[in-house]
């Protein structure tokens, strides 16, 4: 590679460096260790009020004791999410700011 090309993967480097961060793309196991089935999920940008569409799906539920992968793909660039978590039994239990771009996995207990 001759010089003149080395510099200029070096200075886009450096500019991708201070770029902000890009929509992203977020899987990670949802675990459900409380006593209840989870008929509800939705995650939402803890910087918005709505909450968005159910995570689980039209006909997703998850058992109590099981686990499963779960995906967010809003195209949204923030790292701290809100959760709320729907049950069979009407429950409704919900976390704040939990940091998806470090997080392999979640466990919801009661």
């Amino acid at each position: 590679m001759n010089t003149k090309k080395l510099g200029a993967v070096a200075a886009l480097a450096l500019v991708a460096g201070c770029l902000p961060a890009v929509a992203q793309d977020i899987e990670f196991t949802l675990i459900n260790d409380s006593s209840q089935a989870l008929h509800y999920f939705y995650a939402a940008p803890s910087n918005t009020e709505e909450w968005g569409e159910d995570l689980l799906g039209d006909t997703g539920t998850l058992e109590a004791g099981y686990q499963a992968t779960t995906f967010i793909y809003d195209g949204s660039d923030q790292c701290l999410y809100d959760f709320r978590f729907e049950t069979a039994e009407g429950s409704t239990l919900e976390a704040f700011e939990v940091d998806i771009c470090t997080l392999g996995s979640y466990t919801l207990t009661d």
